[in-house]
């Protein structure tokens, strides 16, 4: 049964989603010299911004099965992309697109989202849920490199993944 778009009542909590962007979180905790744990991550979902339901999307690699059964044990619902391979042996998988599209197809199942991500691309996705009164937060991997067209969403809108590092880094 669909949600209707509307307010939950006060004594209800909100249903609330997260759509994770991976690589881009990925690169940006690796880029500040840690590894995040994604288990850990989803229980401080949970506990900090009460998700109920949260979308990791990721490019598929035969390779990483062990990986995406874990992510999959670990309460995520994982949405994969097919993957490319250049010449040069690079590996591409933007997930933008799916990230976008499966935060619509739920839309009338949550009541606030969350959207982690410092891509830029992603602007109009959390411009529209913002004025609709649905984007609870958009979460930031770094502080220091994140796109300048997701600034005006800071800080009322924004937190950061930086001071999170002993909390969430793999041990």
């Amino acid at each position: 049964m669909l949600r209707k778009n509307k307010k939950p009542s006060p004594d209800k909590k909100p249903v609330v989603y997260a759509f994770i962007d991976s690589q881009n979180v990925n690169l940006a905790i690796r880029d500040q010299g840690w590894k995040l744990d994604f288990n850990r991550f989803r229980i401080y979902l949970k506990e900090k911004y009460n998700v109920t339901k949260a979308y990791l999307f990721v490019g598929f690699l035969p390779g990483n099965q062990l990986l995406y059964n874990k992510l999959q044990e670990s309460g995520y619902t994982v949405v994969f992309k097919p993957t490319l391979v250049s010449k040069e042996g690079k590996v591409k998988g933007s997930v933008d697109a799916e990230l976008v599209l499966h935060s619509m197809i739920e839309y009338p199942n949550y009541d606030q989202a969350i959207i982690i991500t410092g891509d830029g691309d992603f602007y109009c996705l959390v411009n529209y849920l913002n004025e609709k009164g649905k984007l609870l937060k958009l979460l930031v991997p770094n502080v220091k490199k994140y796109s300048k067209l997701l600034k005006p969403f800071a800080p009322d809108k924004t937190d950061f993944m930086n001071n999170l590092r002993q909390k969430l880094e793999v041990r």
